[in-house]
């Protein structure tokens, strides 16, 4: 397994491949990025994003999306999988956030885990993105990478993924460490075949890059 020291020159180096690495769903406000990460689950971003302008321009509050017609819903996010499901959490959620919390996202994960559609994951990714708070959500391209580079071990579980990468990595790294192996898994390591040593001599390429850069800083 890598090392605190080795992993977090791994996180680097996929920093200094992509170095814009930011969550990718498109949202205005805290309440519009919780319910694109509930349309998120196994759908990618790509295909959210064309689901939500529609949604959001419908039902642009919890309160507007507690008082929706589930039927008008699933009209609108029909070509997102799981669709069906996912606007019975949609309504939920908006009723509960409208009921629970007076309309406002909350900001602790035992309040966000509390709402319908969301776990560990979608709360991390809230609290990171939303609120500016560090946290590491293990999603599918997290887990694989991780497990691929010897930063946790194949059996771990998600859970034990995050925690480990917390262990490994300091605090105020563990966000952009977050979108750094997303981008990571999904533009250059993809779980599809492809070519590993690739992957492998462009990470070692930015390794000597970041080497360099720290070199030349401590000269200057």
């Amino acid at each position: 397994m890598l090392s605190s020291k080795e992993t977090i020159e791994l996180i680097d180096a996929m920093g200094v491949l992509f170095p814009e690495a930011k969550a990718e769903l498109t949202h205005k406000n805290a309440f519009e990025l919780l319910i694109s990460v509930i349309l998120s689950a196994q759908t990618t971003d790509v295909g959210v994003n064309k689901a939500t302008p529609k949604l959001f321009a419908a039902y642009p509050t919890p309160e507007a999306m507690m008082h929706a017609d589930i039927d008008d819903i699933i009209d609108k996010i029909k070509t997102i999988g799981l669709y069906r499901n996912k606007a019975k959490f949609l309504k939920k959620c908006a009723t509960q956030l409208v009921e629970e919390f007076n309309g406002e996202v909350p900001q602790t994960h035992k309040e966000l885990e509390s709402l319908a559609g969301v776990g560990r994951k979608t709360a991390n990714v809230v609290m990171s993105v939303a609120f500016d708070e560090p946290a590491i959500a293990v999603d599918t391209h997290v887990d694989r990478i991780s497990k691929k580079f010897n930063i946790a071990p194949q059996e771990a579980t998600v859970r034990q993924v995050e925690n480990i990468l917390m262990d490994k990595l300091p605090r105020d790294m563990w966000s952009s460490a977050h979108h750094r192996m997303i981008f990571f898994g999904r533009y250059q390591c993809p779980a599809r075949a492809h070519d590993h040593d690739e992957c492998i001599e462009k990470i070692n390429v930015a390794i000597k890059e970041k080497r360099e850069v720290k070199k030349l800083s401590f000269r200057m």
